[in-house]
């Protein structure tokens, strides 16, 4: 009988020991939910006051915000309960939670003054960074027509093609997964190297490529690799403001030459006696179009010889000639060793496939591969890969003479529009290669650029002013009309000529407003 009160007593303390721990967890629980509670409500009050959500706009319902959060409905419920208390929201039967109208004429209160940003102390390179301003200006989505240059069709994209090429490549699986040589994938160099010497005469080995992510890192460990503070390296007058901006950034001390149709005036170069760097766009000068002669070629070439300076030799588009075969390379020539050669895939293929490459001197690789290695490792080696079975296969090649074809319909279609509409009043210069022109506008003034890009923009036309372009709009070389960068390869024939339609009506417009 003892036994089984004994037994009976210790059931009831194990009873009572889980109804106490069932108690203390419901209130952690309890106070777990209130905590979630509030400072949802708290969150959301803090939006309100801000702004963010406006007076009279719906909030997300419980069930949505909950899931959102990942917490229970109860507890955004309880958040809501307790605005719609406090005067924050309102709310009416089968209808969604608002914010009070009435806080339309509320002013914050915080009871804390605003806070500021500390000051951070930059390097001389983040100071100069700091000071950059983008050359393209963003352009509403809407246009009908955007004549934004360095921009391509997504249609003209090999999208079968390059799926083909990435399956294969996922499917070929290391042992092991490592990290590659900073210089770049062997295979996508060997395949690199065997169309630089097809399609540009240019040989070289396999390790004086290096990949990198876009012609842009590349020009930028030139930069760092070349160029101390101080230093002075030129550049073209008009030309690329991002390789401007590189070496800027770096410390050099920026000196332009001017360009003329026969390509940079190197005649301008002797009085430059100390410089490390030049960089060009000989091929295709950005954004005239001219090519560097034969004789400015060889007196370049001796003019870096002389000064111990390095050439960058920028072919960002030679893929599009419609007169005439690609213009050979520096690089190409005799004596090449103070020339780096710059390759890109974004005129081709897409801006948006980050690889690029350079072609080296012999001497600098462990440089250049010891500054990609700092700077990320190597280009990531899957899209290595893909562009690398792309060239194997020949889809690369074909690819280019697909969309060299393409391009040059809808260069005629712009060309076509622009002398119908315009006639002699607007002068075109660049037209032979590449994927934009340069159009001067003969009877609009330097000084009215700006307006004439701002009533493009109303017409729905994408503009863009070539005035950036230069170090100094007051530059003796360039012409005292209103200049236009027109990229043509993102549109079709008939958006191109309707939308040349358009701005001519815009022009139209600022003449009336003149007279």
């Amino acid at each position: 009988m003892a036994g089984y009160w004994i037994a009976l007593y210790i059931q009831f303390i194990v009873l009572l020991v889980v109804q106490l721990r069932t108690q203390i967890a419901s209130k952690d629980v309890n106070r777990q939910r209130k905590a979630l509670a509030k400072g949802i409500c708290d969150d959301l009050r803090s939006q309100i006051m801000a702004g963010v959500y406006r007076p009279g706009s719906a909030l997300p319902s419980t069930r949505a915000l909950a899931a959102e959060l990942g917490v229970s409905r109860t507890t955004v419920t309880a958040a809501y309960a307790q605005l719609l208390a406090e005067g924050f929201l309102q709310s009416r039967q089968g209808a969604k939670t608002k914010v009070a109208p009435a806080l339309q004429r509320a002013t914050p209160q915080t009871g804390r003054p605003p806070r500021t940003a500390r000051p951070v102390r930059l390097s001389t390179y983040g100071r100069h960074v700091l000071g950059f301003s983008g050359l393209q200006e963003t352009q509403p989505q809407t246009l009908f027509a955007d004549f934004r240059y360095g921009e391509l069709s997504g249609r003209d994209f090999p999208a079968l093609q390059w799926k083909r090429a990435l399956s294969a490549a996922a499917l070929r699986q290391p042992d092991r997964l490592r990290y590659d040589d900073p210089l770049g994938s062997v295979r996508l160099r060997s395949q690199l190297q065997a169309y630089l010497w097809r399609a540009r005469t240019l040989r070289c080995d396999v390790d004086q490529i290096v990949v990198v992510n876009g012609s842009q890192q590349g020009m930028d460990l030139c930069a760092r690799l070349l160029v101390d503070p101080g230093d002075t390296a030129v550049v073209e007058e008009p030309g690329y403001i991002p390789a401007r901006q590189v070496l800027t950034a770096a410390g050099a001390r920026v000196v332009p030459v001017e360009v003329d149709g026969a390509g940079l005036r190197t005649d301008r170069l002797e009085g430059i006696t100390k410089a490390r760097l030049c960089y060009v766009t000989p091929s295709h000068q950005f954004p005239l179009g001219s090519i560097l002669s034969a004789s400015r070629r060889q007196e370049l070439l001796a003019w870096a010889r002389r000064s111990n300076a390095m050439v960058i030799e920028d072919d960002y588009d030679s893929e599009y000639r419609f007169d005439i075969d690609p213009i050979r390379p520096l690089r190409a020539l005799g004596d090449s060793e103070n020339v780096i050669y710059l390759g890109t895939i974004s005129k081709t293929l897409s801006p948006t496939i980050r690889l690029g490459y350079l072609v080296i001197p012999a001497g600098l690789q462990q440089a250049f591969r010891n500054a990609k290695r700092l700077a990320d490792r190597h280009t990531p080696t899957l899209e290595q890969e893909v562009l690398a079975g792309f060239l194997a296969s020949g889809a690369y090649e074909r690819h280019v003479r697909r969309v060299r074809l393409r391009n040059a319909s809808r260069r005629t279609a712009l060309l076509g529009a622009l002398s119908a509409e315009f006639g002699p009043q607007v002068r075109v210069v660049g037209a032979d290669a590449g994927l934009h022109v340069v159009a001067w506008f003969e009877e609009i003034s330097r000084q009215r650029e700006a307006a004439l890009i701002k009533k493009g923009s109303a017409a729905g036309i994408g503009l863009y002013p070539i005035t950036p372009l230069y170090s100094s709009p007051g530059v003796a070389s360039r012409p005292r009309c209103a200049g236009l960068i027109l990229g043509y390869a993102a549109l079709d024939e008939a958006r191109i000529e309707r939308g040349i339609s358009r701005l001519a009506r815009a022009v139209d417009g600022m003449r009336r407003d003149l007279s």
